[in-house]
């Protein structure tokens, strides 16, 4: 397949007359009042301003008009993100403009008869049994195709965005209630297509046999009568042959992979706590990208809760908990809250227990809780809701390591990449071929994994932008209707046991991976005794990680559990409080069942047995790769 060479942003063809005003300075001022509203409110305090406002009299046709549209986006950026103007005004401005260049685009169309050479955008959102999630995120979507208005909408329907929801719940009550999202999403203009599991099924066995059979570790072997809970990575990889059915321009179509617990929008710090905005036009931006740069592939990050699994995190969210504890217990009850105030921002990756291993030098340190509650209350009631939250922990929210968008160098600006996030990606139809491969493990870490390997492969044309979605593991309907792969929530337990053996040989493959692709070619088969003597290296460096780990939680977790309930504190002599520390012995005896010493994953993780059957796994998995990515290129 041939790829473009890096090429500048293609621009809407027009004859050299037919777009000129013919009263330029009047049809400005009717097409154009909020570019016109923006300049003359914002001009003497935005740098730049100014500049725009002067080119204004000399835009005398739409492509110059629409080019001073193009100037504002980043000086608005930067004042809004660095608080030199009010936020949501200027953010409201800032939305305006992109409506009324959409508008403008439309005309110039119109006008030139010619078509928009922007790309479309066929979105998947991988579901397994999460109404409350696929509701935020259709809805974020919704809001970004409202405010934005990429492509326009004047047909009822916006035209460049098209979203597959696919299937892969086993609870027909949750299929009926995701059916009944599609539906009413459609309603209000998405186009938004089901991918049924009877679909997906009848989908993968339109390919021949034998090609099938050769991609059963990408996409499934599950029969027809069990065709449900496949996997992300399964689900996603059937996705891709969606894709290709509802292609029809391969040269003007990107591909946006989404998982379900993230939306369209990000987080900022207030003085009244965390609030999300529609800030970022995603569409656009990433438009811009795959049209001026030979990107294959452009991954974003996300903000929010960690995109880790709570069996990295649980040590640093001890510390955080006992924080709390010893500063409430010199605090008095009745006193008004002193959790509240400006948060710290934590460090990339200061929710992992092992950043050392991604390149993080982070001091221990512990961050303090943002109480959530307003208006007048006391440390009682800020107990009460923190301990209502903490079991959340276990679906992966972090009560006190949140990370925060920040807009540093804007939007579009590229770095290499190593990771895919697999909530947020984008590929162009030659990128299709990079998938995350080994779905059939089941093992977490594989976004870093398969990052590592394409970034191997096509260098630059993997890159990151900073265009995080927000990232939210649980929702307003609460732990009770919500399903998370790998955790078994129970009456008074949660058990992790899963999602724990799941890391740590992720990490395994990860860093394995990592250390296979610095000295083979990954283009070619791996060899096995290359693979093995890798594996057998990090399996030595893991284990004795993790012991230091487990180690760690065993004790915070004793020194949390005579603090809050040996030491005689005050919340122990207030009845009030007996739910609350009720959750708190509930989490407490959580961490234990998890990360303990007779904890079901730590054992598995200690026996001799069961590493050497899951290594001889990855070692097949890493031994097979190549063939396995050739029979996927293969497809296209």
């Amino acid at each position: 397949m041939t790829i473009p060479a890096s090429k500048p942003p293609s621009r809407f063809p027009h004859p050299p007359d037919t777009e000129r005003v013919p009263d330029a300075h009047v049809q400005k001022e009717s097409a154009s009042p909020h570019l016109r509203d923006c300049i003359a409110r914002y001009q003497a305090r935005i740098p730049g301003l100014a500049d725009v406002a002067a080119q204004l009299p000399r835009a005398v046709t739409l492509d110059a008009l629409i080019a001073l549209y193009e100037a504002c986006y980043p000086l608005l950026e930067r004042a809004m993100w660095s608080g030199a103007a009010d936020f949501h005004p200027l953010l409201a401005s800032y939305q305006s403009l992109f409506r009324e260049q959409e508008t403008l685009i439309r005309q110039r169309c119109e006008n030139a008869q010619v078509s928009d050479e922007r790309h479309h955008f066929i979105l998947a959102i991988p579901v397994a049994d999460r109404p409350p999630h696929l509701r935020a995120c259709l809805e974020s979507l919704y809001q970004v195709c409202t405010l934005f208005d990429y492509g326009g909408h004047a047909s009822g329907m916006w035209e460049k965005i098209q979203v597959i929801v696919s299937e892969d719940s086993r609870d027909e009550a949750n299929v009926r209630r995701h059916l009944e999202l599609v539906d009413e999403y459609r309603k209000k203009g998405l186009q938004v297509v089901y991918f049924g599991l009877d679909e997906q099924y009848a989908l993968l066995h339109a390919l021949p046999p034998q090609q099938r059979e050769r991609l059963g570790h990408l996409l499934t072997t599950q029969p027809r009568d069990a065709f449900y809970l496949k996997g992300q990575a399964a689900n996603r990889n059937l996705s891709y042959l969606k894709f290709l059915q509802l292609t029809e321009d391969r040269e003007r179509t990107l591909y946006y992979l989404i998982d379900s617990d993230q939306s369209l929008c990000v987080n900022r710090q207030t003085e009244s706590g965390e609030e999300a905005v529609y800030a970022l036009n995603y569409f656009h931006a990433i438009d811009r990208i795959f049209r001026s740069t030979d990107t294959l592939m452009l991954t974003g990050k996300m903000v929010g809760d960690p995109p880790v699994s709570p069996a990295v995190m649980a040590a640093n969210f001890l510390d955080d908990v006992t924080a709390f504890f010893t500063q409430l217990a010199g605090l008095r009850s009745e006193a008004a809250c002193q959790f509240h105030g400006a948060v710290p921002v934590a460090g990339d990756a200061a929710y992992h227990d092992m950043a050392r291993l991604f390149g993080f030098d982070h001091q221990p340190t512990t961050y303090p809780y943002p109480c959530r509650l307003q208006g007048a209350h006391d440390h009682g009631a800020c107990l009460a809701d923190f301990a209502q939250r903490l079991n959340a922990f276990f679906f992966g929210e972090h009560l006190t390591r949140k990370t925060w968008f920040a807009y540093g160098s804007g939007f579009t600006q590229l770095t290499p990449a190593r990771t895919i996030y697999p909530g947020n990606y984008i590929v162009n139809y030659a990128g299709l071929k990079y998938l995350i491969p080994f779905g059939h493990l089941r093992l977490r870490m594989s976004g870093p994994t398969a990052g590592r390997l394409i970034a191997a492969e096509i260098g630059h044309r993997f890159a990151s932008f900073n265009m995080p979605n927000l990232h939210r593991r649980t929702t307003e309907a609460g732990l009770t209707d919500d399903f998370r792969p790998g955790v078994e929530v129970g009456e008074a337990s949660v058990d992790l046991s899963n999602e724990f053996e799941r890391q740590f040989f992720g990490d395994l493959m990860l860093f394995s991976t990592e250390e296979l692709v610095k000295h083979a070619d990954v283009n070619q088969p791996f060899a096995r005794e290359a693979v093995e003597a890798v594996i057998a290296q990090k399996e030595a460096e893991l284990l004795a990680l993790y012991q230091q780990k487990h180690d760690a939680i065993v004790e915070k977790n004793r020194h949390l559990h005579a603090l809050v309930f040996d030491a005689g504190h005050w919340w122990l002599r207030t009845p009030e409080l007996t739910d609350a520390l009720r959750h708190v012995r509930a989490f407490i005896d959580n961490i234990d069942r998890n990360f303990g010493a007779h904890a079901a994953a730590w054992r598995q993780i200690q026996s001799a047995e069961h590493r050497a059957e899951r290594k001889r796994q990855i070692v097949e998995a890493l031994v097979n790769y190549r063939a396995e990515r050739d029979a996927w290129d293969s497809l296209f």
